[in-house]
C-alpha cells in the first residue's frame, strides 16, 4: 500500500540491511533508510536496491534517526522497523488495519497469544518488565512492551508528539507523550526474531539509567 512508509534506522548494518531489504521486496511500502552520513559500508552494501530513499542523518543517535525519518515521511502512515531484521514485516498488514481506527499501534513481544522473542535475555527481559510496569502505574499507559519500537502510526500523530530524544529514551517518550496528548493506541503481539547480523546496540546499564531518568522526568513534569 502506497500510504505506508517504513522508517528504517540503520547504524552499521552492512550485513543485515541487504538481506532485510530483499525480504521487504514482497511488501508494497515506501522505504526510508536512515543512517549516519559517514556509514559508507552500509551505504555501499545497499547501492543495488532501487525504490528506496536514503536519508543521511544530520545528528547522530537512534532517537534522531527516528525523528528525522518520521519528519521526512509524506504518506498517511509510517512504521518504525529496524534494519537488523529482528522485527518481522509479516505483522505490518495487521498493524496497518488496526491503525485505521487508532493513532498508534505498538508491536509487543510480551502480548499473548503470539508474542515472544529470540533475541531477549534475562537482563533485557527484566528491564522491560520493570519499565513497562512503571509506565503503566505512573501514567496508566496500558502497554505490554514499552521498550519495543516496532510502532506503526498515523504520520500526523507521530509528528504531533514533537519527539526530542536523540537516543534510546525515545522508546518511552513515544507512549508517554501519546498518553499526555490523549491519543488512541493499542498493542498487537509480535514475535521478535534473531538479528541477521551484528550485536545489540543497546547498553543495558547505561541506556536503562537514561530510560529511568526519562520516566522520572515525565512523572514530575505531569505533577
Amino acid at each position: 500500500m502506497n500510504n505506508l512508509t517504513l522508517v528504517i534506522p540503520a547504524k552499521k548494518e552492512a550485513e543485515s540491511l541487504p538481506v532485510f531489504l530483499k525480504e521487504l521486496k514482497e511488501y508494497d511500502y515506501k522505504k526510508i533508510i536512515v543512517l549516519q552520513k559517514d556509514d559508507f559500508e552500509t551505504i555501499d552494501a545497499i547501492k543495488e536496491f532501487k525504490n528506496i530513499n536514503i536519508l543521511k542523518q544530520k545528528y547522530n543517535g537512534y532517537g534522531n534517526a527516528l525523528i528525522e525519518g518520521i519528519n521526512a515521511v509524506n504518506t498517511d502512515y509510517c512504521c518504525i522497523i529496524n534494519a537488523d531484521g529482528s522485527m518481522d514485516p509479516k505483522y505490518l498488514p495487521d498493524m496497518l488495519r488496526e491503525c485505521l481506527k487508532k493513532d498508534l499501534v505498538f508491536g509487543s513481544r510480551y502480548q499473548n497469544p503470539g508474542g515472544g522473542s529470540d533475541d531477549d535475555d534475562l537482563t533485557t527481559s527484566f528491564g522491560n518488565f520493570f519499565f513497562t510496569l512503571a509506565g503503566n502505574i505512573l501514567f496508566n499507559l496500558k502497554v505490554t512492551d514499552i521498550l519495543y519500537t516496532y510502532i506503526l502510526g498515523r504520520t500526523s500523530s507521530f509528528k504531533k508528539l514533537n519527539l526530542s530524544n536523540a537516543d534510546f529514551r525515545i522508546c518511552v517518550e513515544i507512549p508517554i507523550k501519546a498518553k499526555f496528548k490523549k491519543m488512541t493506541y493499542s498493542c498487537l503481539p509480535s514475535y521478535e526474531r534473531n538479528r541477521i547480523g551484528g550485536k545489540k546496540k543497546v547498553n543495558p546499564i547505561k541506556d536503562g539509567l537514561l530510560i529511568l531518568s526519562e520516566i522520572v522526568k515525565y512523572f514530575f513534569k505531569r505533577a
